[in-house]
Formats: structure tokens, C-alpha cells, sequence
């Protein structure tokens, strides 16, 4: 009784002085002109509960006042007001007041977020008592929770409880409720004969025992909710932090914080702080490349540094070249007492048979990301069961969804599956695994070229259509799938050589053509067609050869490198000679032909095309008989043939329309332009390089766009309107810079012209 009337007392105090704890925070913030949301910001409590403490409902709390003190410069005269000093208005023995938490990290760094939002949790009289931090293994969880809990232990005067219950520990037992409680209930000073042998006795026996009582309980590594919801107690004062490497989702009631890897420059200050002075003296460049081949991770972070610290020997470089390479990687990531692959063991132990079978194989993609159906091609599985593996695999915080049907794997997590998971699954089994990706992934970039060129040709594939595919809306779906997907692709390509899969491998490549040339990405177009030239020449597949070759040959006159185009197309040529393909034949001459028109010979390039055109037309093809009859346009521009050039460009144009080939209309329409400029006729260029620059934005062609405003650009220079042709040419590299002056007509011009500026 006596206690809680000087308790009492105490909190009448609080609010009859004047000169109390709040009233005097909020003078000197205001005096220091800093708003409330900024001081919770920085002392990482909420900014209700700071407006409480300083209109006097809540006493606010001793290590408040420090904090405080720090960000204000009070010297210690906030501190001196804090009620939470232990003197005569005390009301808890200090002997009762229990504080077990282990000892924060000198090396935590950045999480001011997270922190913020555990100091409102913590400090909030409303909303749920227990609040769930879960991430991946080694991303800090319970550096963070000790942090948030030391920052805010004042506000628990009747003390804070730290219980390891081991399901994310190396070597440890998992603690199990029975054990969990009896822990517990010793902590609080119950003798052990006290202690009732069931469960549930425990639980009511513990529940009571905190009723009434503020306190903080910290549960670390927590495997499962069934694990936890036993030591939940009732009393809404009482806070209970759990970190665990699952989401725990039978946890209704709890706030969730999932966090992330630390973001660069967080993960270079950690390096630094954990390395010591050599960190201190390393470069920021290699430090950045060092903390990227961590991943951000901070257990990852620390241990590098820590060997880095130890070992003298080691250079910067030297660690950096050891981080880069996958196969050393996690090997240096292990200082004996801490190790990533040891930690990512520990998260794979829950995982049943099939989970672990899929975490394995996601291994083999060769992308950032996958989709659930690479993901179901590589399980061999329908897409509603590999959805719900992959569900499983992210409350396990093995794999991040980055969309609501995409997944990632953390580099590490991905080095670890690789080397120590993989192994499990058989040979035949990857190889089947590897087989069905590609051959889902050849269905579906099929089906969107179909789409995305209809007229164009491409090879059969023989592999199966599923029961349960489903094809593309439209050719906007089409896409927007391959937009996402073509790294993944890319990455196919290369998975294919190296699994001895040659024909994949170059049908891949065929395949991404059409993507690669709507989007003029000729860097993944010349990587995937030298993979693909090489497996065909170690398969000894002649037509994949000459087909790879005639397609690398584009990709190189397309970045201005005619001599390698060139002998491409010439050995193009003799294949299809040898196999008697008359249609790769008239393919390769036509496109000799296109080359000599950008090497300056218009004379050969104009035989060549009207050859490669009689025989176009004989075979019905038009798409290829229309893309020649515009080469020859662009040639008789150079000849000087105007009034043929326009005929021409126009006839082409004409044809595309009618097989609804918009992107072959912007094409033809600049052609008629370039021939309208060289003529002379620079009121006709300037209507179509307008009708061009509109079609090419409507149909999503940065590059037509670029080159009908360089055009333009160069239709006002003529006419000495150079401010005017400045604004054009400034409009084109804001939507693709640089043309080529081999490749396009206008880009040449332009750089004829002195340089200009909009303020001329």
C-alpha cells in the first residue's frame, strides 16, 4: 500500500511541476526550432509517444532522457529530470527488476526504419504485444531486436527476459514450450520444486506470474508459431519480441518487420566498422565491390572483415578476387565460428523432401529471377503446386518474391544451393530439370514472336504443349512477358552449351532475334548468336551453323563492324550452298548486298538487293520482298535516284500495311523522308519525319522515333533555323543517343553540321 501511494505521488508529480521531465523536452526541442516527427526520428521512439511525455501522459523513461540529452545538447539536465532515475519514489526493488538481454554489437549500423518502428511498437499502449522480426539467415535480426530493446529497457521497469529457443542455431537443440516455460518460470524466481510437470500448468502458472507486470520478453530464433504461442502472456503491458527465419503467419495478432539486406552504403560502413583501421584504409571502390559480393549481408559483411582484420597477408584485392569467385566464396565466408553456409544449413532443416528437391533445382536457373512456370518446367510439376513451394521456400526466407509470380535467390543463398544442396539431386535428374526449362522456355518465346512478327519465319520445336498452357492475350501480353524474361533467356542460352543441349541452344538465340532487334539490344544479340555459332560447330549441325552465322552478321552491321559482318555472311553463304538451301542462300546474298550499302558500294549493293527481290517475289514471300524493296529505296537515295527512292519506299510502305507490320510502316515512312531531304525537298521531309516521329511513339520504337527527330533536326539546320534544329536533335538523345552515322542516313548528316545550341 505504501508503495503505491509514493507510486501514485510520483505521477501526480509528473504532472503538477512545472519544471518536469516533458514540459522541459518540449522547450528546448522547440527552442532548438526541431519538429517532434524529426526528434522520434532520431532517438527512435514514436512520435504519439513523445507528444504523450510532453503534455504529461507518460512519464517518459530514463534512457528517453538520455537520448534526448544527446540530440539536444542538454548536458545531462533532461537526464536530471528523467522519472525513471532510480531514488526515494522508486517502486520496484532493483532485485526484482530481471534484466537478462544479452549485449548489443559495437558494429550495428544503419536500420533507423526498423527501429523507429520497434520503438513505437514497444512504447504504443494500443495495438498487439508481440511484434515478429524475420528475414534470411545472417541479415541481423537479433542485432536489430537488441538494439530496439536496449534503446527503449527504462520503459520496462519490472525488467526484460532474453530466451534463445534455437531454431535458428548451428549445432543447437531446438527448445521446445515444456523447457521453454520452465526457463522462463525460474527466471521470474520460482523454486524449481514449484514448477508443475504438464504444459499447460506451466503456461497458467508463468501467465500469472507476469500479470500486472511491465516487462519485455525476447524470444530469438524461433522456428515455428507453435513453438511460441504457449509463452505469450496475457498481460497487455507486457511486450514480447521474437526473431525468427520464418514468417510465423499463425501469428494473427503480431506487427511483422521483414527485414532486408543492408543497402550499399550501410554495408560499406559495417565493413569498415567491423575491419578495423586496414578497412579503414581500403579504397571505397573495393569496398563496394567486397560488400556486393556479400550481398549486403551482414553476417557475410562482418566475417570478411573479421578475416580481413586478422589476416595481415590478405590485401584488399586479394580478398575481393577470393569474394568473386563462387567457388572460394562461401569457403571465405567461414571464420570458424561463424559461417553463411552453416547458417543457410540450419534454415533447410525444416524443409520436406520436395521443398528441398525444388530449392535445389531453382539452383540451375540461370537467370536473376524466375516466373512460377520456370519454376514448375524445372520441378516438373503443375504451376498451383510449384506456387505452393515456392510459397514455403519464402516463409522459410530461402527465396524473395520480387512480383506476385517472380522469385529471386540471394546470391549467397543461390552459391550455397549450388554447392550444397544440388549435389543431392541426381545427374539424370538435372539434366531432365534443365531439359524441361528449355524446352518450356523455346514454347513460350514461340508463341510471343507469333505474335511480335507474325510474318517473319522460325523453326519448328518439337517439344509438347502442356495440358494446362495457356497462350498470350494478345501482343502486348506477348510482350510484356519476354520483356521481363530475356535475361533469363540469355542465361538459357549459355545453360544450353554448357549441358551439351546444342540445338536448344542455338534455337534460343534464333528466337531472341526478334526481341533483340525491336529493342536494338545488339550487345545480348551478338552474345547469345557467338555461344550459339559455337555449339553448332561442336554439334556439327550445318543449318544451325549457317543460320547462327547469317544472324551474327546482323548483329554486327547493326554496331558498324561490316568486316566481321562480312565474313559471317560469306561463310553464311558456302553452308547453305553445301546444304542446297535455297532460301538461306538468297538470305545471305541479300544481306552481302545490305552491307555493301553501308561500306559506300550502292552500285553492288543495288544488284545485289534487286536479285534478292526477283527471287523474294517469286517465292511469295512478301515481308522479305517489302524489307528489300525499301533497301533498295535507301540505296537509290545514295545514287541520287530520288523520284525511284520514294516509289519505292512507298510500295514497301504499302505492303507492310497491308500484313500489319507497323514497325516496318515507321521504317518505310523515314525512308521516304531521307529520299525527300536528299532530294532537295526538305517540306515533304519534314511532313513525313513528323508522320514517323507520331507512328514510332505510338508503336513504342525509340529508335525510328530518334532517327524522324534527327531528321527533323537536320530538315532545320538546312534552313538556318539552328536553335530550332538544336531542340530536335536534344529531343532525339533524350530518347536514344547515339545513332550510328554507318548505319543511319540522318545521323551522318547531323554531323556535318558545326554544333549547336538552344540558345543560338
Amino acid at each position: 500500500m505504501h508503495t503505491l501511494n509514493m507510486k501514485r505521488k510520483a505521477e501526480m508529480s509528473v504532472m503538477d511541476d512545472p519544471i518536469n521531465f516533458g514540459s522541459e523536452l518540449r522547450r528546448r526541442r522547440r527552442e532548438a526550432r526541431m519538429s517532434i516527427s524529426e526528434m522520434a526520428r532520431r532517438v527512435h521512439y514514436s512520435k504519439g509517444y513523445l507528444s504523450k511525455v510532453e503534455t504529461g501522459r507518460a512519464a517518459g523513461s530514463l534512457g528517453l532522457a538520455q537520448a534526448c540529452d544527446r540530440e539536444l545538447g542538454a548536458g545531462g539536465e533532461l537526464t536530471e529530470l528523467a522519472p525513471g532515475k532510480l531514488d526515494e519514489v522508486s517502486t520496484l526493488p532493483t532485485a526484482l527488476a530481471l534484466n537478462g538481454l544479452p549485449p548489443v554489437t559495437g558494429h550495428f549500423i544503419g536500420r533507423s526504419k526498423e527501429l523507429g518502428d520497434i520503438a513505437s511498437f514497444v512504447n504504443e499502449d494500443t495495438g498487439g504485444s508481440v511484434c515478429l522480426i524475420s528475414g534470411m539467415a545472417g541479415v541481423g535480426k537479433t542485432a536489430l531486436a537488441l538494439r530496439g530493446i536496449w534503446n527503449a529497457v527504462e520503459a520496462f521497469p519490472d525488467g526484460c527476459l532474453f530466451l534463445n529457443l534455437g531454431g535458428g542455431t548451428p549445432g543447437g537443440k531446438e527448445v521446445t514450450p515444456h523447457a521453454a516455460l520452465d526457463a522462463l518460470l525460474r527466471m521470474l524466481g520460482m523454486a524449481g520444486e514449484r514448477i508443475p510437470s504438464g504444459v499447460d500448468a506451466r503456461a497458467n502458472l508463468y501467465r500469472s506470474a507476469v500479470r500486472g507486470k511491465r516487462m519485455l520478453i525476447f524470444f530469438d530464433n524461433v522456428r515455428s508459431a507453435a513453438q511460441i504461442i504457449p509463452l505469450l502472456p496475457a498481460e497487455q503491458k507486457c511486450r514480447v519480441i521474437v526473431t525468427s527465419r520464418n514468417r510465423l503467419h499463425a501469428l494473427d495478432d503480431a506487427m511483422y518487420l521483414s527485414i532486408d539486406v543492408l543497402a550499399k552504403e550501410e554495408g560499406i560502413a559495417l565493413f569498415r566498422s567491423a575491419g578495423g583501421h586496414r578497412a579503414d584504409r581500403v579504397d571505397h571502390d573495393t569496398v563496394t565491390r567486397i560488400v556486393a559480393h556479400c550481398g549486403g549481408l551482414p553476417l557475410a559483411i562482418r566475417i570478411a572483415a573479421a578475416r580481413f582484420r586478422g589476416n595481415s597477408v590478405w590485401t584488399p584485392k586479394h580478398l575481393e578476387a577470393l569474394l568473386a569467385d563462387e567457388k572460394s566464396r562461401l569457403g571465405v565466408l567461414d571464420d570458424g565460428e561463424r559461417s553463411v553456409a552453416v547458417a543457410l544449413t540450419v534454415s533447410c532443416r525444416a524443409l520436406t523432401g520436395e521443398q528441398r528437391r525444388l530449392f535445389a533445382l531453382l539452383a540451375l536457373y540461370p537467370g536473376p529471377e524466375m516466373s512460377v512456370g520456370s519454376v514448375a518446367a524445372l520441378a516438373g510439376v503443375d504451376p498451383l503446386l510449384a506456387r505452393s513451394l515456392m510459397d514455403r521456400l519464402s516463409d522459410a526466407h530461402l527465396v524473395t518474391y520480387v512480383a506476385a509470380d517472380r522469385i529471386t535467390l540471394h546470391d549467397l543463398v543461390r552459391a550455397f544451393a549450388r554447392s550444397s544442396v544440388l549435389p543431392g539431386v541426381s545427374q539424370r535428374a538435372q539434366d531432365a530439370s534443365v531439359q524441361r526449362l528449355l524446352d518450356h522456355a523455346l514454347l513460350w518465346i514461340g508463341e510471343s514472336n507469333a505474335l511480335l512478327t507474325p510474318h517473319r519465319y522460325r523453326m519448328p520445336h518439337s517439344a509438347a504443349k502442356p495440358s494446362d498452357h495457356q497462350n498470350f492475350a494478345d501482343r502486348q501480353s506477348a510482350l510484356g512477358w519476354i520483356a521481363v524474361e530475356w535475361v533469363g533467356l540469355v542465361g538459357m542460352c549459355h545453360l544450353a552449351a554448357e549441358r551439351m543441349l546444342h540445338s536448344e541452344c542455338w534455337q534460343l538465340a534464333f528466337a531472341l532475334r526478334e526481341y533483340f532487334f525491336l529493342n536494338k539490344l545488339w550487345d545480348p544479340w551478338i552474345e547469345t548468336h557467338l555461344v550459339a555459332v559455337d555449339a553448332a560447330r561442336v554439334s556439327r549441325q550445318r543449318q544451325g551453323l549457317a543460320i547462327s552465322l547469317s544472324n551474327l552478321g546482323v548483329g554486327y552491321v547493326d554496331r558498324g563492324d561490316l568486316t566481321a559482318a562480312v565474313e559471317r555472311y560469306q561463310e553464311a553463304l558456302e553452308i547453305f550452298r553445301e546444304l542446297n538451301d535455297e532460301r538461306g542462300i538468297i538470305d545471305a546474298l541479300c544481306n552481302l548486298a545490305w552491307a555493301d550499302l553501308y561500306r559506300g558500294e550502292p552500285e553492288n549493293a543495288l544488284r545485289g538487293l534487286r536479285v534478292a527481290l526477283s527471287h523474294y517475289r517469286r517465292m511469295g514471300n512478301e515481308r522479305n520482298a517489302a524489307i528489300t524493296l525499301r533497301g533498295i529505296a535507301l540505296t537509290e537515295s545514295e545514287l541520287d535516284l530520288y523520284v525511284d527512292a520514294v516509289h519505292h519506299a512507298k510500295q514497301a510502305r504499302e505492303v507492310f500495311r497491308t500484313l500489319d507490320l507497323w514497325l516496318d510502316v515507321v521504317m518505310s515512312t523515314n525512308c521516304i523522308a531521307w529520299a525527300h531531304f536528299r532530294a532537295g525537298d526538305h517540306e515533304a521531309a519534314a511532313f513525313h519525319y513528323d508522320l514517323a516521329a507520331i507512328q514510332a511513339e505510338r508503336f513504342g520504337s525509340g529508335y525510328e522515333r530518334a532517327r524522324a527527330l534527327v531528321g527533323l533536326g537536320n530538315v532545320h539546320a538546312a534552313a538556318g533555323r539552328h536553335a530550332e534544329a538544336a531542340e530536335q536533335w536534344a529531343r532525339a538523345d533524350e530518347v536514344l543517343s547515339p545513332l550510328s552515322p554507318v548505319m543511319v542516313g540522318e545521323a551522318r548528316v547531323r554531323m556535318g553540321w558545326p554544333a549547336t545550341s538552344t540558345r543560338d
